[in-house]
C-alpha cells in the first residue's frame, strides 16, 4: 500500500500544538533540566555499558510529525541474549532486574530530551511508534501523527502502557483537537506523580507493550 498524502496530515490540530509560545515553554523547561540530568546519563550509561554491555543506546526509526521519520534514542534495557540459533530470545528472558527497574523510573527516556530541544519530539504529545505501524492505522488512528510526538502525552496518564491500542490511539486523538495550555499543564504534572509511583508501565501479560497489527473494522483502512 502507498502512503497517504503527509499534506493531509497538516492543520487539524488545536492550534496550541503549533503555538510558538508552547515552544518558548518547552525550551524554558527542558534545557535545564537537560543541563541537570547530564551527570545522571552519564552515570546511567557507565552502568548499562557494565550490566548489559554495549552498545549503551538503543535506536529505532519511528513516525513522527506527518509521518516523518526520526530517531528515538533510550538507554537500553534489554541483553543481546541469544537462543542456540543465534536469534534473540523474547523479550521477557532478555529484560532483566536492572532493566525493569530502569523503564519502571523512566530514566531510560532521558536521552530523549535532545530530540525535544532539537524539534523532533514535544515534551507533551502522542508517543512515537514504530514506522511499521504507519499502514496499520485506520483513517481516524493516524490524525496521531498531525502533531509532533511527545516524550509524554494524554494517553501515558490514563494507563501509560496498560491500556489497549484503540483506547491509546482515542486518547492520542482527543489530545490533538482539545490540547490547551492546561491540558498540557496537567499532563505534566499527573505524569510526575505516575513516575513516583511507577504504574503502568508494563501491558497487562507482557513486559512491553504488544505489537500493534492493526484495527481491523474500526473506521476505514489507510491505503
Amino acid at each position: 500500500m502507498s502512503r497517504p498524502d503527509r499534506t493531509s496530515l497538516i492543520g487539524n490540530q488545536a492550534p496550541w500544538l503549533t503555538s510558538r509560545t508552547r515552544r518558548l515553554i518547552e525550551l524554558i523547561a527542558v534545557v535545564p533540566a537537560l543541563i541537570l540530568t547530564i551527570p545522571i546519563m552519564a552515570v546511567l550509561a557507565a552502568i548499562v555499558a557494565v550490566v548489559l554491555g554495549r552498545p549503551v543506546l538503543f535506536r529505532q526509526t519511528r513516525s513522527g510529525r506527518e509521518g516523518k521519520p526520526i530517531c528515538v534514542t533510550k538507554f537500553r534495557t534489554m541483553s543481546n541474549a541469544v537462543d542456540e540459533h543465534g536469534r534473540l530470545l523474547p523479550d521477557a528472558q532478555r529484560l532483566g532486574t536492572f532493566g525493569r527497574a530502569l523503564r519502571s523510573s523512566s530514566l531510560d527516556e532521558l536521552p530523549q530530551l535532545w530530540s525535544i530541544i532539537s524539534g523532533e519530539l514535544s515534551l507533551i504529545g502522542p508517543r512515537p511508534l514504530p514506522e511499521t505501524y504507519y499502514h496499520r492505522y485506520n483513517s481516524t488512528e493516524i490524525r496521531r501523527l498531525e502533531a509532533r510526538p511527545g516524550l509524554t502525552g494524554w494517553a501515558q496518564i490514563h494507563g501509560r502502557n496498560n491500556v489497549d491500542w484503540a483506547e491509546r490511539f482515542a486518547l492520542d486523538v482527543s489530545y490533538i483537537e482539545t490540547a490547551t495550555w492546561r491540558v498540557d499543564l496537567s499532563v505534566l504534572l499527573r505524569t510526575v506523580r505516575l513516575l513516583l509511583t511507577r504504574s503502568g508501565t508494563r501491558a497487562s501479560g507482557h513486559v512491553t507493550m504488544p505489537e500493534f497489527l492493526g484495527s481491523g473494522d474500526e473506521g476505514s483502512p489507510v491505503t
